[in-house]
């Protein structure tokens, strides 16, 4: 997908935690681990809820924010994700999961906190500053889940 404006991302972003949920529930259904399993199932439930929430975002973001096109966007390292689902998340563990789930909200972090610096007008900083805070709430709410979980 070519990315020429802030909506188009946001609506990658979507896309991707999109992507991962459904790669998730389907993986959680052959995976022989127990507890991996349930990881699995809440992680897909986790992820359909931020595809929600980033449409949100683009529902009700600033028009002009989401028409500011991103400049540089190529030069940063695009997010590693499994596109294909070609089951990954079936033959890790627990902590494997934890690993790859994780590194890919850190990606998208990463993301919008080099895309705020190259914001050129403060509706698109604003806007990708909120979806950053969101970004990194849900992923302390999913770290303190997934510490319970553990802790099992």
């Amino acid at each position: 997908m070519e990315i020429k404006t802030f909506g188009e991302l946001i609506d990658w972003t979507r896309g991707l935690h999109a992507h991962l949920a459904r790669c998730l529930a389907h993986c959680a259904t052959k995976n022989e681990e127990e507890r991996a399993r349930a990881l699995l199932d809440y992680l897909a439930t986790h992820e359909s809820e931020i595809e929600r929430i980033v449409k949100e975002f683009e529902n009700q973001g600033d028009a002009k924010a989401l028409d500011t096109r991103v400049y540089d966007y190529l030069a940063h390292n695009p997010v590693k994700t499994h596109r294909t689902c070609d089951e990954p998340y079936a033959e890790l563990d627990f902590e494997g999961i934890c690993r790859e789930v994780f590194d890919f909200h850190e990606q998208i972090i990463d993301l919008y906190r080099t895309l705020i610096g190259k914001a050129e007008i403060p509706e698109a900083k604003e806007l990708l500053e909120s979806l950053l805070t969101m970004e990194e709430n849900e992923s302390m709410r999913l770290a303190r889940q997934v510490g319970r979980m553990d802790d099992l």
